[in-house]
């Protein structure tokens, strides 16, 4: 490594396989965007970089998004050098060094060289300004996000191993990592995270670490650590970071229905191994939803589904004479599960409601593939899906785990037909609106009477008769209300003060 751990992007070609790589960190540094923000500052007497992710993602040939800075100037100066080159400006991270701004159309955030330091019972870390790139870069997260890209001389500044950590795809903490996680314990999670989304390993020392500090993951928020579970799960492997966290233990402190999966089989009792099978379920789920939807962003709610729908089989295990093994309910107990759970780390109300829905709804086919559903079966699969059936559909293929190939190819029989024929009924009768040919205005027209409990019971009669037998049309509902209506008043069920219009 070059002395202070300072590269000419043009003397790292021969040491590193990364052509490619370090031709696009290049092109980076050349972009109009980056020239102009380094001239601006260069001007003004200050230095700039391009700092952590962008550098990183550049090296490996990755797409690059986001652009971050670092520089020697303060919040004040920063402001004042980008205002006449940029077309917005926003200062809500002023307290803690960043501005933020659009330069020629690209959002860019530059923060000051920071020194934190941390009092070990929050993740509020006491905001100090540093005078040093090689100071800011060894407080970051991990090496491999340490790494800062001065330009416009385009110097590669890397003091803690970055690039050699890059070529062996290791995430380790540039300082002792119980000093860096004892700093911050989110950087446990993002650990994880970084694992899945870079496909690295973990440093060993960094990993035991994980395992030891895991308690004080408690000292960080509910939203903090969703966040990193969300952006966990929206990478294309998330598998290789929640076997990271559940092997170290951190996943027991904020979801431990998952390591709960791992239930004992003894030599009498033999199922499948419920852990790793949600594990497989979860990147099934992936691929098929990357196959039938092509190009749309990562469906972090079928995610969670898939990884949690099967966290009910430990609380409803019972062990049968003969060597059988139950979960009965399964679904219902954990829809509850889940629900919990999610709450607890602050998901919005539309992710709990869809992941629930999923997890209630993932045994519903397998009664399917024992004898073809009625078409009123079929609606009401529907119905119950509501907007949840397109992730139905893949949940429950993603199910199919089984090593019988005639099996598995039975059951993804099964559910073609069922997809073809909730199709043709689509076709035939608009099954996404499923809705009676009277509404709550005219059943009361038909039938003479004023709002209230009878009108709701007259719907659903009319919807359980539109789902049994299909479109009817309006004239035969009318009279099938009517014949309803006439058995009630036979059986003395309407209230005495109801009158009809016949």
């Amino acid at each position: 490594m070059a002395e202070g751990g300072r590269h000419r992007l043009d003397r790292l070609e021969p040491m590193l396989n990364m052509a490619e790589g370090i031709a696009r960190l290049g092109a980076l540094a050349e972009s109009r965007v980056v020239s102009t923000l380094a001239r601006a500052f260069a001007d003004a007497g200050f230095d700039l970089a391009i700092v952590g992710g962008p550098v990183r993602d550049a090296l490996l040939g990755r797409a690059t998004n986001d652009l971050d800075f670092t520089t020697d100037a303060r919040p004040d100066d920063i402001l004042r050098i980008v205002t006449p080159i940029s077309s917005a400006q926003w200062d809500i991270g002023r307290a803690f060094g960043t501005i933020g701004a659009r330069v020629r159309g690209a959002q860019v955030e530059i923060t000051t060289y920071r020194a934190d330091s941390y009092d070990g019972i929050t993740r509020k870390p006491t905001v100090e300004f540093g005078d040093t790139i090689e100071g800011d870069l060894v407080r970051r997260d991990f090496t491999v996000n340490a790494m800062a890209l001065r330009v416009p001389g385009q110097t590669l500044v890397d003091p803690t191993g970055g690039v050699e950590d890059l070529v062996r795809g290791i995430l380790r903490t540039p300082a002792d990592p119980a000093v860096s996680f004892g700093d911050d314990p989110l950087r446990m999670l993002r650990a994880a995270r970084f694992a899945s989304q870079l496909g690295f390993g973990v440093d060993p020392a960094t990993e035991a670490a994980m395992a030891e500090l895991r308690q004080t993951l408690e000292i960080v928020s509910p939203e903090r650590i969703q966040a990193e579970l969300v952006k966990m799960l929206a990478t294309d492997d998330p598998v290789r970071g929640i076997r990271l966290l559940v092997e170290t233990g951190l996943m027991n402190e904020f979801l431990p229905e998952i390591p709960a999966l791992q239930l004992e089989v003894d030599e009498h009792h033999h199922h499948k191994d419920v852990y790793e099978h949600s594990l497989t379920v979860l990147r099934q789920a992936i691929d098929l939803e990357k196959t039938r939807n092509p190009g749309s962003a990562p469906d972090v709610p079928l995610r969670l589904a898939a990884l949690l729908h099967d966290i009910g089989k430990p609380s409803t295990r019972r062990l049968e004479p003969g060597g059988g093994v139950t979960f009965y309910h399964h679904d219902i107990k954990g829809a509850r599960l889940a629900r919990k759970r999610l709450q607890a780390l602050r998901f919005d109300s539309a992710t709990i409601a869809s992941v629930t829905r999923l997890i209630e709804l993932h045994l519903r086919f397998f009664g399917y593939s024992e004898g073809a559903w009625t078409d009123s079966a079929v609606r009401r699969y529907v119905r119950d899906a509501d907007a949840e059936l397109e992730r139905l559909h893949i949940l429950t293929r993603a199910d199919v785990t089984t090593r019988n190939v005639r099996k598995a190819s039975r059951l993804a029989s099964a559910y073609d037909d069922i997809e073809r024929r909730i199709a043709e009924l689509a076709a035939q009768e608009e099954l996404d609106s499923i809705r009676p040919e009277l509404n709550g205005n005219r059943i009361q027209e038909v039938l003479g009477i004023g709002p209230g409990r009878e009108v709701g019971e007259a719907y659903r009669f009319l919807l359980d008769l539109r789902l049994d037998q299909g479109v009817l049309g309006e004239e035969e509902a009318e009279r099938r209300l009517r014949e309803w209506w006439e058995s009630r008043r036979d059986g003395g069920s309407t209230r005495a003060s109801t009158s009809t219009s016949d």
